[in-house]
């Protein structure tokens, strides 16, 4: 279900319009010791206003009308290594697990394996052969059909050499903190291969004090996919297909939304995956029970229908969740705050800072 703004002024922007350039040293390449210790900017983008804040100072920012809504999707180790029977190297990242003993999977290597291939694998890029072998059985389109050998558990085998699929722009090897650190604390139902970062910032202390302030809670289940790093390589940005990812949205969450309403509360977002839930299951107006594939593009021209605020990191240069952002706060009043962000040292991308956008532009209001 690919949605789109309307047709008109926003169908002419191109990628080249969500260009910044950052600085190397400011991308984060490891986590905080305390998660609440990221800084927060919060873009007013109603009043245009830009403040400096800490994430620990997040319940001074909201009021006990506001829902929150977390993705509750858990980060499995989805990153593999290992070699063809005939001897070369293969490096697998795990797309989605459809079935017990079965999976969907990115595979690099120097040729492509073909349907019968044997895969033996490793606990190391160079270690030793193991026990663990898979069977390419076919392709998905750019995708590898994957199945163990002997129906040993897919995930048994994740659990026990797979490696945390940290983003391409973390240069560094997985350790055994990130399988703690780059995993929110309220992740509960596993199938991501990227974790939805915004969420990275709460733990459990933060949780009670917002619970205590009466802020509602409400959890959606998008299992974020490899393609969420995918660049847009369209001059276009109208014309880019997004990857498809696997949602659903309980019809307590629409209970939770239509409560906020008749309260005067605002509906926030924590994530960009949280958004795009959101969005995609109030495509018909109101909110409604969800469960399904999702490929919604949110760029500037889109209207929101359920979000009202929301909790983000900060995105890549020119990437579908910066046209996503820009399209709630305006993509000049985005540009201008990541230009202060970088002035001002902010930490950038998964294990970053954050940003805190209320107020929705003119045009994108519901």
């Amino acid at each position: 279900m690919q949605s789109r703004p309307c047709a008109g002024f926003f169908d002419a922007m191109k990628r080249a319009d969500f260009h910044f350039d950052l600085p190397q040293e400011l991308i984060a390449q490891h986590p905080l010791a305390d998660r609440t210790a990221s800084r927060l900017l919060h873009l007013d983008a109603g009043a245009n206003t830009v403040s400096h804040r800490l994430f620990k100072d997040l319940p001074d920012l909201l009021t006990d009308d506001d829902l929150l809504v977390f993705n509750n999707t858990r980060v499995i180790p989805a990153r593999l290594w290992g070699r063809k029977a005939s001897g070369g190297k293969v490096e697998i990242l795990i797309e989605r697990l459809t079935g017990e003993n079965t999976a969907v999977a990115h595979i690099r290597a120097s040729k492509s394996p073909k349907a019968g291939t044997e895969l033996v694998l490793s606990a190391e890029a160079d270690g030793p052969p193991g026990s663990h072998r898979l069977t390419v059985t076919g392709r998905e389109g750019a995708l590898f059909c994957l199945e163990t050998l002997g129906g040993e558990n897919f995930a048994t085998v994740l659990s026990d050499i797979g490696h945390m699929p940290l983003p391409p722009y973390i240069e560094r090897t997985d350790t055994a903190g990130d399988r703690e650190r780059y995993q929110t604390v309220y992740a509960s139902r596993e199938g991501a291969v990227a974790a939805p970062t915004a969420g990275l910032h709460f733990d459990e202390s933060l949780l009670e004090t917002l619970a205590h302030k009466g802020v509602r809670r409400a959890e959606v289940t998008l299992h974020v996919g490899a393609g969420t790093f995918q660049p847009v390589r369209v001059d276009d940005v109208a014309q880019h297909q997004m990857h498809s990812e696997y949602l659903e949205v309980a019809p307590s969450v629409c209970d939770a939304v239509a409560e906020t309403r008749a309260r005067g509360g605002r509906v926030v977002a924590v994530g960009t995956t949280a958004v795009r839930s959101l969005e995609t299951a109030s495509q018909s107006g109101g909110i409604a029970p969800y469960r399904g594939d999702t490929d919604i593009f949110i760029y500037p021209g889109y209207r929101f229908r359920c979000v009202d605020a929301m909790i983000t990191n900060f995105h890549l240069p020119e990437s579908t969740l910066l046209m996503l952002v820009s399209a709630f706060a305006g993509r000049d009043a985005i540009l201008a705050a990541y230009r202060e962000a970088i002035a001002q040292r902010y930490r950038f991308f998964s294990y970053g800072d954050a940003m805190l956008l209320t107020s929705p532009v003119a045009g994108a209001e519901h």
